[in-house]
């Protein structure tokens, strides 16, 4: 059975003060949760890791960082490194979100590297693919997100695939209010799916979780986890309310 995850991506939101008040909320919520069977990850800025590892440790959940360096530890000024978000007690890192490819010129042949060091120090990526609003009016999207994987994933091992997360993120849905349809999450969970299954079999492809990261909210988070391969979401801007996050967390089986 594959594991069902929510993810809350804070992106570069929150004074420390904020941050602390906001984890302290998801744990109190979270005791009190509907279902232990979802897997909870809280992606907050850097800054904030070793505050969210020991708060997570202690109440039930995991802390994922927002993106990793690609080169080894050395002379890199302002990077973060894998090595270095593993010994803060990090379990999961977003690699290739939408923005880091748009703001920071992030291409899949460095992604693939970045998907590398997070596998080498024991971190779960959790991979972001996904078209914009152009590539799917020209009805290229299934095509897109088809060369996003195989260019940054598919020199991985059969071993090794399966210990990564993907989540498909619509461009054109992010922080816009739109979002993809269930059918549409669905039609395109299904088309990665079948990519991964048609290189690694159809075994391995049934084991990756991949999420939904494109304005899920309260309101349609029931009715996006219900799709079949839908596995879960990545959470923009619902996860910085306490409330609204579990109450997404809690959406499963509804």
């Amino acid at each position: 059975m594959r594991k069902r995850i929510v993810a809350g991506n804070w992106k570069m939101n929150k004074t420390f003060t904020e941050a602390e008040s906001l984890l302290f909320d998801i744990a109190e919520l979270l005791s009190d949760r509907d279902d232990t069977n979802v897997e909870v990850v809280v992606c907050p800025p850097s800054l904030y890791l070793e505050l969210a590892s020991d708060i997570a440790k202690q109440n039930g959940f995991k802390c994922g960082a927002q993106n990793c360096s690609q080169y080894n530890p050395g002379a890199y000024t302002g990077e973060i490194s894998a090595e270095m978000l593993q010994s803060a007690g990090v379990q999961y890192v977003i690699l290739g979100h939408s923005e880091r490819r748009s703001y920071f010129g992030e291409k899949d042949d460095v992604l693939a590297l970045k998907v590398d060091k997070a596998l080498m120090n024991e971190l779960t990526p959790i991979y972001c693919c996904g078209e914009v609003l152009k590539e799917r009016e020209g009805n290229s999207h299934f095509a897109v997100v088809e060369e996003q994987i195989k260019k940054a994933l598919f020199h991985l091992k059969n071993d090794e695939i399966t210990k990564l997360v993907i989540a498909y993120e619509p461009v054109w849905a992010i922080g816009t209010g739109r979002t993809a349809t269930p059918a549409q999450a669905q039609e395109m969970h299904a088309h990665i799916r079948k990519v991964i299954a048609d290189k690694y079999g159809v075994d391995t492809a049934n084991s990756i979780s991949i999420l939904y990261g494109g304005s899920c909210n309260p309101g349609n988070a029931a009715e996006l986890f219900a799709q079949p391969d839908v596995d879960g979401g990545l959470i923009g801007g619902a996860s910085l309310k306490a409330d609204d996050f579990v109450k997404i967390i809690n959406s499963f089986g509804k």
